[in-house]
């Protein structure tokens, strides 16, 4: 295992290693700032008078729960809009250990713990992945409404004020320092009906209001392209179900999707069974049945108990930040290519964004500005930039033939490429490679790809 990769974490939780100016189990209170970091809100911003800084956060999925508790936590009036708290999102739900460790998220919200994948081509050749896992490295599966509901009621428990409500409009500031105006239906718990037309004046807003975010166009923060999520939830037979007891199973072929792939990830107690497409959008429902006959020997038997589908995000929108509001998680456009992970992005981006006010506010007692959000962006983007620029690339090599995507398979089955993407994704860093390693593998992937096509060639000509 890369050194880099493991020098934050022991096991589940991080080490003394890394310092980080919140846990968990502290109460509300000013948080420490760290030593290299600079507070020049000061010399710019106006002190409150009277009270702290009032913060507006729309959306209560993992962006808009992490951000929540972080202002919370950091001294600043919090305010977090939700409409629906049994929010079941298609996800695949997967999240990597350091998440597990990084936002101290406890093991019993967690379905399970995959340590074994198959990675299955286009002619069903299974490739299986995990070889290069430790034995403390797993994958976490999780359902969206489990974790949703735990990070916002952490945030409450921090005091932060969770509202059920839906977010409808928001009108900007008269100046630079005076109130945005957000207008919503409240709710209170009720399930029906309009809901009670109300209104909240906060210095700073938050948008982590998803794809279709309302606070994106209010801040005409532009379009993107996206790919819709289709995922099925199917009860199969416990003796079924124990195949999948610590596997995930990923499909990548022209009948499952064009230009992404379908999956059947192990929960509680079903299969979460799902595609993906961004070019081929009208035909989302005739590569959900290509999944299923997939993965049909596996689970036959089983029960549909519920159907889901949502946008997701190809990249970030060409603005993310306008005045005093800043979008973080899916409304921001932080899903990878190829792999269509959002989770852990979600959560990070909401709570650096949130650090960046607590930090700009110094703890609620300063207004904030344009400036101190964009310090957010600005480290996110030195963060993050190369792991979406390299799984762009990798979506573009090997999702665009079948011949590639079987050279993408026959690649997987390489030990050094299984610890690099682990190592990669479970810790969420661009590992360095092995130079020599790294030549060896440019030549098998060169080869895999000849291979590839001329065996499409060959069933070409059989189809004349």
């Amino acid at each position: 295992m890369n050194s880099m990769a493991l020098k934050s974490f022991v096991g589940l939780r991080q080490s003394s290693l890394e310092t980080t100016p919140f846990t968990v189990h502290q109460k509300p209170a000013i948080i420490s700032l760290p030593q290299k970091f600079k507070v020049i809100a000061g010399k710019t911003s106006p002190k409150l008078q009277g009270r702290n800084l009032r913060v507006a956060i729309v959306g209560g999925g993992p962006a808009g729960g992490s951000a929540a508790e972080t202002l919370a936590k950091g001294g600043i009036e919090t305010f977090l809009i939700e409409r629906k708290m049994d929010n079941c999102k298609p996800c695949g739900g997967a999240i990597p250990l350091c998440m597990v460790g990084e936002f101290e998220l406890p093991l019993d919200i967690i379905d399970r713990r995959v340590t074994k994948m198959k990675m299955i081509s286009p002619s069903n050749v299974a490739v299986d992945i995990g070889r290069t896992l430790k034995p403390h490295e797993y994958i976490g599966m999780v359902r969206r409404e489990v974790l949703d509901a735990y990070l916002r009621d952490r945030a409450k428990e921090n005091g932060a004020t969770v509202i059920n409500g839906l977010f409808l409009k928001m009108d900007m500031p008269k100046d630079k320092n005076s109130p945005y105006l957000l207008h919503y239906s409240g709710y209170d718990g009720k399930t029906g009906g309009v809901g009670e037309k109300r209104t909240l004046e906060v210095d700073a807003v938050i948008g982590a209001d998803g794809a279709n975010s309302r606070v994106a166009k209010a801040i005409d923060a532009g379009d993107y392209e996206y790919a819709i999520a289709f995922q099925e939830r199917i009860k199969i037979p416990d003796d079924k179900m124990v195949y999948y007891e610590n596997l995930a199973e990923m499909y990548v072929g022209d009948d499952v999707s064009p230009d992404f792939y379908g999956w059947v990830f192990p929960k509680c107690d079903h299969v979460a069974v799902g595609t993906g497409t961004v070019t081929h959008k009208s035909d989302i429902k005739k590569f959900q049945l290509a999944t299923r006959k997939r993965a049909e020997d596996k689970i036959t038997g089983g029960k549909i108990i519920r159907v889901e589908a949502h946008p997701i995000p190809e990249h970030p929108r060409p603005r993310r930040l306008s005045g005093r509001v800043a979008l973080v998680g899916d409304a921001a456009g932080y899903v990878t290519k190829c792999s269509g992970e959002g989770i852990y992005f979600a959560a990070k981006s909401g709570r650096m964004c949130a650090e960046a006010i607590v930090e700009g506010s110094e703890n609620g007692k300063r207004m904030v500005d344009e400036g101190d959000l964009r310090k957010y962006l600005e480290k996110w983007d030195k963060t993050y930039w190369p792991t979406y620029k390299v799984l762009d690339v990798l979506q573009k090599v090997f999702y665009r033939s079948n011949p590639a995507r079987e050279a993408f398979v026959e690649m997987c089955a390489d030990e050094y490429v299984q610890k690099m993407t682990f190592d990669s994704y479970l810790y969420k860093t661009v590992v360095p490679g092995n130079p020599l390693e790294d030549i060896k593998l440019a030549i098998n992937t060169i080869g895999s790809l000849v291979r590839a096509n001329a065996i499409r060639r060959e069933m070409d000509k059989l189809n004349v």
